[in-house]
């Protein structure tokens, strides 16, 4: 599975001049968690995340204190430009979703920007691969059936399928097998592939 099977487009973007309380707006607006900073030409300069833009946003309510809230010493930040992420992680589109996901998990980025050809062209979330492994197991099955029966493999292969995991289950030599493995592995939904010949064994 490809990193442009489970992306999310078109992509919502800010501009960097847009305000804080602009761009808080957006993400609400679209309920999305983040979104590329590009300036009207189009050229990705950085990503705003809730984080960046709750940093500073709420005031001190002097109810909860028991003496007066000092005032802060300067105000908080205004524009997009100044509370961006300018160092964007990016995936390409072509490249592995199981890998997108690992990395995602190792450093807690909740969403990374999409480029083919150095353009931004999607957005993958958190949500984004849930959703990929949350489809169904019937869906994930007939999924399975028509891009085996594209490739001509419609007839060699029984597929079962339970929790994302798919079984093929026919006779084939090694390449045939690899083959089947190979393309299984694309579809949207399938956790893992176990290739088995007629006496149920790998």
């Amino acid at each position: 599975m490809l990193t442009h099977e489970v992306m999310t487009a078109p992509v919502v973007t800010v501009p960097p001049y847009a305000t804080v309380r602009q761009a808080i707006r957006v993400l609400h607006e679209h309920d999305i968690t983040a979104a590329p900073v590009a300036r009207s030409g189009g050229r990705m300069v950085g990503i705003v995340r809730e984080m960046d833009l709750l940093r500073g946003a709420f005031e001190a309510d002097p109810r909860a204190f028991a003496r007066p809230v000092a005032g802060r010493g300067e105000a908080p930040p205004r524009l997009v430009s100044d509370v961006m992420t300018a160092d964007v992680r990016i995936a390409c589109a072509n490249s592995d979703a199981a890998a997108l996901a690992d990395m995602m998990v190792r450093t807690g980025i909740k969403s990374v920007p999409v480029v083919a050809d150095g353009e931004l062209i999607g957005m993958v979330s958190r949500r984004d691969l849930i959703a990929v492994l949350a489809r169904g197991d019937a869906r994930v099955h007939d999924d399975v059936t028509a891009t085996l029966a594209e490739y001509g493999e419609q007839g060699r292969w029984a597929v079962t399928v339970w929790d994302g995991i798919v079984e093929l289950h026919g006779r084939g030599d090694e390449s045939a097998r690899r083959l089947a493995d190979a393309i299984v592995r694309t579809v949207p939904g399938v956790t893992r592939v176990a290739v088995l010949d007629g006496s149920g064994r790998d």
